[in-house]
């Protein structure tokens, strides 16, 4: 489903990711984890869009999407969250995930001259629809009317993968979904992975909790200092002597 290979990015003398080539299946979890610093957010930013990698390429699929603008690879079905994601304040949960939908210029100028005024057109109501859908996902189908401003974190972060999901995407990349969250909230995001996974999407979960992803993964990616260490099952990544020293904590 996703192939990346051979991706270097630097930012002046600091080489984010060196050689970073990772593939993930269609239909799978795919965890990524490494200490601060390793890459994992410059990956997902040059996957999405947002940087352009110095050299090698993304692939979705069969289609090469390097470097090509952040819009156009939401578009292609890639969709994701961010670490400390925003929301905006002055609108309801409800709205918010529905500012997910970005379609293309062209049918939102369409929709909009032939609404009738004062009437939500059927664009408009089919996107309700699948925002409510995505919140339900989520455990929030009853917070879909209050102001966005009145969230706590937990509940932010619930709402971004909702955001998220209402484009039904084919991949979707959580970068550190269950930040700043104990352990029963911890378990919800994990609940919430499987049930979007078993809904045919595929995930890429970066995380510093490595408890969350050994329960989660099928198969992990440990970075370090922008290189890939080690790449397996969590069985073998947890024994991997190069992972226990670089991030789980060699004695």
């Amino acid at each position: 489903m996703l192939k990346i290979a051979g991706l270097i990015k630097s930012f002046g003398a600091l080489r984010a990711l060196d050689s970073v080539s990772i593939e993930v299946a269609a239909g799978a979890i795919h965890g990524i984890i490494g200490p601060n610093g390793s890459g994992k957010t410059t990956l997902f930013n040059c996957i999405t869009g947002l940087l352009k990698p110095d050299s090698g390429t993304v692939h979705l699929a069969d289609r090469d999407i390097t470097g090509q603008r952040a819009d156009l690879i939401a578009g292609m079905g890639i969709r994701r969250t961010f670490q400390a994601g925003k929301l905006v304040p002055s609108l309801t949960v409800l709205e918010n995930v529905m500012a997910g939908v970005n379609d293309s210029v062209g049918k939102a100028a369409v929709d909009t001259f032939l609404r009738l005024p004062f009437v939500a057109s059927r664009r408009e109501r089919d996107i309700e629809s699948r925002a409510r859908r995505a919140l339900a996902v989520t455990g929030l189908e009853a917070s879909a009317d209050r102001w966005s401003a009145d969230l706590v974190w937990t509940e932010r972060q619930l709402v971004q993968i909702a955001r998220a999901l209402v484009s039904d995407p084919k991949i979707l990349l959580l970068d550190e979904p269950a930040s700043g969250m104990g352990r029963k909230e911890t378990e919800k995001v994990e609940e919430i992975i499987r049930v979007v996974r078993e809904g045919g999407v595929t995930v890429v979960v970066v995380s510093h909790d490595v408890k969350m992803l050994m329960n989660l993964s099928d198969t992990v990616t440990v970075l370090n200092f922008g290189q890939k260490i080690a790449e397996g099952s969590p069985e073998a990544i947890q024994k991997d002597p190069r992972v226990l020293e670089a991030y789980l904590g060699a004695e």
